[in-house]
């Protein structure tokens, strides 16, 4: 047994190919796009490390052209996800007692892979499948992956090196043990990245999953399941088991082994899961774990001493990017009247220059949003604005699902700050703005603070210190990640841990070590040195 002390230096984030015009990186990733344009994969659940071929199947199909299918993925029963429990009960005892330098260089390996042989793979697979550009895709199911293998390793090594004092009397420690049970993963749609850190994060730490994809996004995801078998995840640690959603869930809730839910997705979906697990709670071994990240109303708040380049720029790519199909996504906006003359014009243009289409074409900013369901939520929003009296549509409002699911990146003038699509998450290219006066600086602030239930991620621009800061206490609770002079957009693993409150979730911080100590138990250990052999004080006599 090696019995060294080991520590793992802080990594440094993965670097971002640029994709050059005609650079060998753009060649092999068009290579690979073609490749799994022509194929139709067969999908099966991965239970206990088998394959499984249930006959109850699925399409997956192009959101850019829903014409276009890419593969037939089988669905889960109610057998197969009773199964995946049992494989992951069955593998539990082995996992969670392998050293903890074990589990993560399982995790380290996982980023060599995808840094490497699993790159273009899984862009492909994101950028076909979820309609996500290539630089997106590039960011989120390359980047923001690799930076999670390797950022929860440290923070895993981080974890267990903080232990309690001791004295001459007394040693003191810390067992931090994986939880009791089996813990449930529900990954959404629009980030490849996150759809790992779900299952990696609570798995690096000792425990076992089950994993329900999302149904659109379910190439890569299973790309993803292979690369981590790949790398050396024991059979039955992670069990992928794509399916409808209250099916799998229904079976997950009433087992007595169920430990944690980690999940991402929309707030419906994760307050009908809590009210089930609450449903259950007298036949659970232990109360179960529960974090989720769920909506966003996220917003970009300018004062007049703004830089208009600047907050255009922020505009356009918070709202924009990856067709506002994120949760932190800028979706309204807080401008003063003094400077929206000028913006308008500049933040039109800046619209203006985005194309969209195919979203393998390295010239288009824009994909299609994921599905019809999607589509059609948009699109009524925008059909009612068109007729509003509290609303000019001052950019885009189009929408076309002929061949794709493609909603035009919008700008809606909102002359009401509590009308629909200021308050709404509408997940989609809508950004929704509100011209205040410039002497309520401070009363806008209370109203953007009120205005949405959500409380995810939120922006200043300003170059006044003063009005910033005044802002930012304004808006403490508003957003779990702000940004001064920046979009609410693109978090960092290890430089900016992400995560909300209020309807947004319960904020515990992916891409830091708050995460991981949400898939601990621990067990404080004490050893007296000197046990006392007299029941008096050492004042009695």
């Amino acid at each position: 047994m090696n019995n060294a002390v080991f520590r793992l230096e802080r990594p440094h984030n993965e670097p971002v190919y640029r994709y050059d015009p005609d650079s060998e990186e753009v060649r092999q990733l068009q290579e690979e796009i073609l490749r799994q344009s022509k194929a139709c994969v067969d999908i099966p659940l991965i239970i206990g490390g088998r394959e499984i071929r249930t006959g109850d199947t699925a399409e997956v199909r192009m959101p850019h052209d829903h014409g276009h299918r890419l593969a037939v993925y089988h669905k889960a029963g109610r057998a197969e996800v009773a199964l995946a429990i049992e494989s992951a009960l069955a593998a539990k005892d082995a996992w969670m007692n392998l050293a903890w330098e074990e589990r993560v260089s399982i995790s380290l390996k996982a980023a060599e892979l995808l840094g490497k042989k699993y790159r273009n793979l899984i862009n492909a697979a994101t950028i076909l499948g979820q309609s996500k550009n290539i630089q997106q895709a590039e960011i989120d199911a390359a980047c923001e992956t690799i930076d999670y293998f390797r950022f929860n390793a440290y923070f895993a090594s981080e974890i267990y090196r903080d232990q309690p004092m001791s004295s001459q009397l007394m040693l003191n420690r810390i067992e931090y043990r994986p939880l009791e049970g089996f813990v449930y993963a529900v990954t959404p749609f629009n980030f490849t990245a996150i759809a790992s850190n779900l299952n990696m994060s609570p798995a690096i730490m000792g425990n076992v999953t089950v994993w329900k994809p999302s149904d659109t996004a379910i190439l890569s995801n299973y790309y993803l399941m292979k690369l981590l078998q790949e790398a050396g995840v024991p059979d039955g640690v992670i069990n992928f088991v794509p399916g409808d959603g209250p099916l799998v869930s229904g079976v997950v809730f009433a087992h007595r082994e169920f430990a944690g839910l980690h999940f991402t997705g929309s707030n419906g979906t994760f307050n009908r899961l809590w009210r089930q697990i609450a449903e259950n709670l007298d036949n659970y071994r232990s109360y179960p774990r529960v974090v989720g990240e769920t909506g966003g109303k996220d917003f970009i708040f300018a004062h007049n001493s703004a830089d208009l380049g600047a907050l255009s720029t922020a505009i356009a790519l918070g709202a924009f990017e990856y067709q506002g199909q994120k949760c932190s996504a800028a979706s309204r906006a807080y401008i003063p009247a003094s400077i929206w003359p000028q913006l308008e014009g500049e933040l039109c243009a800046r619209v203006a220059k985005i194309l969209m289409g195919d979203a393998a074409d390295a010239e288009n900013l824009m994909g299609a949003v994921i599905d019809e369901r999607a589509f059609d939520k948009i699109a009524g929003f925008l059909e009612r604005a068109k007729v509003s009296p509290d609303v000019e549509v001052i950019a885009g409002g189009g929408s076309d699902k002929s061949k794709g699911y493609f909603v035009e990146p919008t700008i809606l003038l909102c002359k009401n700050p509590h009308y629909e699509t200021m308050e709404t998450e509408l997940f989609g290219p809508v950004m929704s703005v509100y011209i205040y006066d410039d002497d309520k600086f401070e009363e806008t602030l209370a109203l953007c603070n009120e205005t949405s239930p959500y409380a995810l991620t939120g922006s200043i621009f300003s170059n006044d210190r003063y009005a910033a800061m005044k802002a930012c206490d304004a808006l403490r609770y508003a957003a779990g990640n702000f940004y001064f002079n920046d979009k609410p957009t693109g978090a960092v693993v290890g430089q900016q841990p992400f995560g909300g409150s209020r309807a947004s979730g319960t904020n515990d911080k992916a891409g830091g070590r708050f995460n991981l100590l949400r898939w601990v138990s621990p067990r404080t250990i004490k050893e007296n040195l000197t046990p006392p052999t007299d029941v008096c004080y050492p004042h009695m006599f």
